[in-house]
């Protein structure tokens, strides 16, 4: 059946981490950091944290935690009391502004494309209550017809319920929507559970041997729509 309604997690898939600015705050503080290691070590700690067991034992918030200790550790940027006045700086500008903030270039074209196809979008995201204010100012709220953020409802993903609110405020059917994320056990399992279908933006392939569709960028994503692939 033709695909009407998209759904897209944020962080990882429309935004990702402005490592620039965590490793210009480490630098004010006295911690030295390269943002380009800190962004290619990456999609290894985010694969890591990806389990079954993991996600149902943990929150979002929790996973964020280790997330971050994982990274630093593999680039190289030792833990401990040097450390936390930078951690608190950015945790401070997290919770206002959001981390999640660095847009690819091929994000605008592609949710323009897609919403001239006549598909309706919106954003289904485990967050802190500023993905909408965010998304605006990236100048990417314009393109979607809902934004679900968990905190502000009280319910994240990979719960079913989180979907189910998009749908009803969307008026979309589950089985013309489909849902993009970038971790299996949170967007993939909840999508399904919901009767969504999901497929996984998965450029380093670090998920060929899960069961789902997957593409290696959002481009990929707007082709297999137009062919009817996914």
């Amino acid at each position: 059946m033709d695909i009407e309604t998209i759904f897209f997690d944020a962080g990882g898939v429309l935004v990702h981490p402005n490592w620039r600015r965590v490793a210009e705050t480490l630098a004010r503080h006295g911690v030295a950091a390269d943002a380009a290691r800190l962004a290619a070590v990456e999609p290894s700690v985010r694969r890591g944290l990806d389990s079954a067991v993991g996600v149902s034992a943990t929150t979002d918030r929790a996973r964020g935690e280790a997330y971050f200790n994982r990274v630093f550790t593999l680039a190289g940027v030792p833990l401990g009391p040097a450390l936390e006045p930078a951690r608190a700086e950015l945790a401070t500008y997290h919770a206002a502004h959001n981390l999640w903030e660095h847009v690819s270039d091929e994000t605008v074209p592609v949710l323009e494309r897609l919403r001239s196809t006549g598909r309706r979008l919106a954003v289904v995201s485990n967050s802190n209550g500023t993905v909408r204010a965010k998304l605006g100012r990236l100048g990417l709220a314009r393109f979607f017809e809902t934004i679900v953020d968990s905190r502000e409802e009280g319910v994240e993903k990979p719960d079913p319920a989180i979907f189910a609110i998009a749908l009803e405020r969307m008026g979309a059917r589950p089985e013309t929507t489909v849902h993009v994320g970038d971790l299996y056990h949170v967007d993939v399992v909840g999508a399904r559970a919901a009767g969504l279908r999901a497929v996984l933006v998965d450029p380093d392939h670090s998920y060929s041997d899960h069961d789902c569709a997957r593409v290696a960028s959002l481009t990929a994503l707007a082709d297999a729509v137009d062919s009817d692939s996914l």
